[in-house]
């Protein structure tokens, strides 16, 4: 059986962050990707273009314009990072696209989104979400917000987000025989994942305060431990049964610790459970907790992940060459395809791509040597 986007064709204009990711998941779902570097210097393996064909264009000039058309004839989508307006001015914007393919499915991944006061200027994943009240959140009350790895902003609502709108999108495009144009703005992204707390807060349960909320580190139940190593244990234990499964793991006994939602009690807890933690090294509290529904488990590293049992049992990481790569996700019941991430510019499979379009080698060599595409 085929991945379930094996025979689909995207093509990526090369940049940062979020684009490159949903290109890995696109690939990891079996698509075939086409890299369109456009950045010199970027002669470096990322682990985030893995198994994608690459070709390097100068799309300044009209020559590599053209033969990226090229290309957009063959293709099912193509989605860029660039600032609103540029793709036009290259003259492969949308209208552009979709006038020799109409059918294309046109991805625009940007932080602020095609339209508004903010769409042109510049900004990275801790500014878009800044504005998305997700920064805001976080942290202790009267201090600077911690900054947190560019996971929510870039690849939570950037990167996912511009995967399921190519992927609706297409289904939409088979259906109609349209492509449509998906805007997928990151401080868009973070505030639909900020939905949930927008409906604690309309039921009265959830307020601006940091640390006074049921998921932000106020309750003793749910936040991390440093133990006796200096290292941590992260504590999840929301539901009574799971709590109760703690207490007992810590051999604590319930009635004298005080119930679990009694507010008063919790900082008296918290100072209990802190210096308990601190008793024992987290390898320690791993095996007591472990296999348990007491929903605490050890704060890891990124290498210390790769070696997790429950990681290592799902085939979670595989090592190639220098490079510890995550496995692909979701897993379907297909076989994953995995090729090495390609150096940009020094092993372009561009002569490969152009000749399926019917380019002579005389043609590819001229290209070449005007530097309209990358060395061959």
């Amino acid at each position: 059986m085929d991945a379930p986007l094996s025979g689909y064709r995207f093509i990526e204009l090369a940049g940062i962050g979020p684009c490159p990711y949903a290109g890995q998941i696109l690939v990891d779902m079996g698509a075939e990707v086409i890299l369109v570097n456009n950045q010199a210097g970027m002669n470096f393996p990322n682990i985030s273009h893995r198994g994608k064909k690459t070709i390097t264009l100068d799309l300044r000039s009209s020559e590599g314009a053209a033969v990226l058309m090229d290309l957009v004839q063959t293709a099912d989508g193509l989605y860029e990072g660039l600032r609103p307006g540029v793709a036009e001015r290259l003259g492969v914007g949308p209208e552009n696209c979709h006038a020799i393919n109409p059918k294309l499915v046109y991805g625009r991944m940007t932080g602020w989104g095609q339209t508004g006061p903010w769409a042109k200027t510049a900004g990275h994943d801790i500014n878009y979400i800044s504005i998305t009240g997700a920064l805001g959140a976080m942290g202790k009350p009267n201090e600077a917000p911690p900054i947190p790895l560019n996971l929510i902003g870039d690849y939570g609502g950037g990167s996912l987000f511009l995967v399921s709108g190519l992927l609706a999108a297409l289904l939409q495009a088979e259906k109609t025989g349209k492509g449509t144009v998906v805007d997928a703005a990151m401080i868009d992204g973070v505030s639909s994942m900020m939905t949930l707390f927008y409906t604690l807060s309309g039921l009265g349960q959830w307020t601006p305060k940091r640390e006074s909320n049921l998921l932000d580190g106020s309750k003793p139940y749910y936040r991390c431990y440093e133990t006796s190593d200096q290292k941590y244990m992260a504590v999840g234990c929301i539901e009574p049964q799971f709590f109760a499964e703690m207490l007992s793991r810590l051999d604590i006994d319930a009635e004298e610790f005080g119930g679990q939602n009694d507010t008063q009690a919790h900082a008296e807890q918290q100072a209990r459970l802190e210096a308990l933690f601190k008793s024992k090294t987290r390898q320690e509290w791993e095996d007591i907790f472990d296999g348990s529904d007491a929903c605490v488990t050890p704060v890891l590293d990124y290498q210390e992940a790769a070696e997790h049992p429950q990681n290592k049992a799902r085939g979670g990481f595989h090592q190639a060459g220098p490079f510890l790569h995550p496995r692909p996700a979701p897993i379907f019941n297909t076989p994953e395809p995995f090729t090495p991430p390609p150096i940009l510019g020094l092993n372009d499979t561009a002569k490969d791509l152009l000749s399926e379009l019917g380019y002579s080698n005389d043609k590819i060599e001229n290209l070449a040597s005007d530097k309209i595409i990358g060395p061959i």
